[in-house]
């Protein structure tokens, strides 16, 4: 074997093996454990918990000790000239002389340690960064609900995509044959050529339908990558079915669940909301108290008239401050009435959300178990239809070729089975979809 087939060997081995890594297979709770971890906007929501776990930290700090430390160098390239009495240095009265004081360069460094004694904002704030990283919690769980939702509306319709093209590509099949046949008996002059160009008609809409789908299809897989998080282009396999998902979700004991509104994400969510803006109320109130702080600095300064600031006999001169500095508003000139008044007002409006948000969730929940029973009931009518379409049809079709029936009742049979399919396969879909909105609304989650 030359050195020439052995390459061409390992390059076909190494494309498969890479064509294998690069497909992954999904079922449905696959796909949904998969995104909770890598879809964009559930990852973003995680990194919204650290980050309000560090502004937690941040806001925290701010009433911990604080240490500073300055140093600063001058150098005077003319330094300022200061007029005296001459009297004091022996001279005549009412003339002045001219004198400098201080050296042309200096140094000083200065470290403070400061602290907070009392302020009502810091403790204000230390509450509102606890109530942000609930904020941040909820938003993730309501987030993780609403990526489970789209996962599995986005992974049905590539299950509904890939289930027309299959009806469709059968039903092609059939009417080819039919065709086939009855052009044969046209042409033996024992059919009109109407029955030829109806049939024609059928294929055609058949063959436009089967062409969309495939388009859909391609974009329903491109939807479905986004929405768990991998490349829009990747290769993905579905393992799970659209009859399996269905008959998993054939479940009407999810209808007789007590909702319990106060553990609902949303309705958390607003109650978070309520109590951010009765914080914000007790900020505006607090600003109208003083502040309190302790400091205690010391520090080095050194002179000289050349940079000699390096050596070892240059002097430096110490100091050292302790103080405490209390800060009292006094008039802002109805400046911090009015945000109180606005703190207030917004804290009313917190409350009437709250309020609109339980009886919205009420009505959410009831709509969710109507749409989701009336899902089931039209599947079961719609699997019913598409039994009797499918008799009509093959009944019509024998009439037909036995030249009982006309072609327009041919097609109209015909119309009437490919209608009953495509509502059979979107009341399955519907099944699923509409009982994951029902799980969403109702935070229940079962895999």
């Amino acid at each position: 074997m030359t050195h020439k087939n052995l390459l061409l060997i390992f390059l076909f081995i190494t494309s498969v093996m890479f064509s294998q890594e690069t497909i992954q297979s999904f079922s449905l709770q696959d796909a949904i454990d998969y995104a909770l971890e890598h879809n964009r906007t559930a990852k973003n929501a995680s990194r919204d918990i650290e980050a309000a776990k560090q502004q937690k930290w941040e806001t925290t700090a701010t009433g911990l000790p604080q240490i500073s430390a300055d140093i600063g160098y001058q150098n005077f390239l003319k330094q300022q000239v200061q007029v005296i009495p001459a009297i004091f240095f022996g001279g005549t009265p009412g003339e002045f002389a001219e004198v400098t004081f201080g050296t042309r360069q200096n140094i000083s460094t200065t470290a403070t340690l400061s602290q907070k004694l009392f302020d009502g904002s810091y403790l204000v704030g230390l509450q509102s960064a606890k109530v942000f990283l609930e904020i941040s919690k909820n938003a993730k769980v309501k987030t993780d609900l609403e990526v489970r939702k789209a996962v599995i509306n986005a992974y049905g319709n590539v299950l509904l995509a890939e289930q027309s093209i299959l009806i469709l590509e059968r039903n092609k099949v059939v009417l080819e044959k039919n065709l086939n046949e009855l052009t044969k008996i046209y042409e033996n002059g024992l059919e009109e050529e109407e029955s030829v160009e109806q049939l024609q008609i059928t294929l055609s809409g058949v063959e436009s339908s089967l062409s969309n789908t495939m388009r859909l299809k391609t974009l329903a897989y491109q939807m479905l990558n986004i929405t768990i998080g991998l490349d829009v282009y990747h290769k993905t396999k579905l393992t799970d079915t659209l009859e399996n998902l269905t008959a998993k979700n054939m479940s009407l004991e999810l209808l007789n669940t007590k909702p319990s509104i106060e553990s609902n994400i949303d309705y958390l969510i607003a109650k978070n909301d309520k109590k951010a803006k009765k914080l914000l109320l007790k900020l505006e109130k607090s600003k109208a108290l003083p502040t309190l702080n302790a400091f205690i600095n010391g520090g080095y300064s050194s002179f000289s008239d050349r940079f000699t600031f390096t050596e070892k006999d240059q002097r430096w001169f110490g100091s050292s401050l302790v103080g405490v500095n209390m800060s009292i508003p006094i008039f802002s000139s109805l400046g911090r009435s009015a945000a109180t008044q606005r703190a207030k007002i917004n804290l009313s409006k917190s409350e009437d959300d709250l309020i609109e948000t339980e009886q919205k969730l009420q009505l959410q929940i009831a709509s969710a178990k109507s749409d989701y029973q009336f899902a089931v009931e039209d599947y079961d009518n719609k699997k019913q239809n598409l039994s009797l379409a499918e008799r009509i049809e093959q009944k019509n079709q024998i009439k037909f070729f036995e030249g009982i029936a006309s072609s327009f009742d041919l097609r109209q049979a015909q119309t009437q089975l490919y209608s009953a399919q495509q509502e059979y396969l979107q009341a399955m879909l519907d099944v699923i979809n509409k009982k994951a909105a029902l799980e969403t609304v109702l935070n229940t989650i079962n895999n």
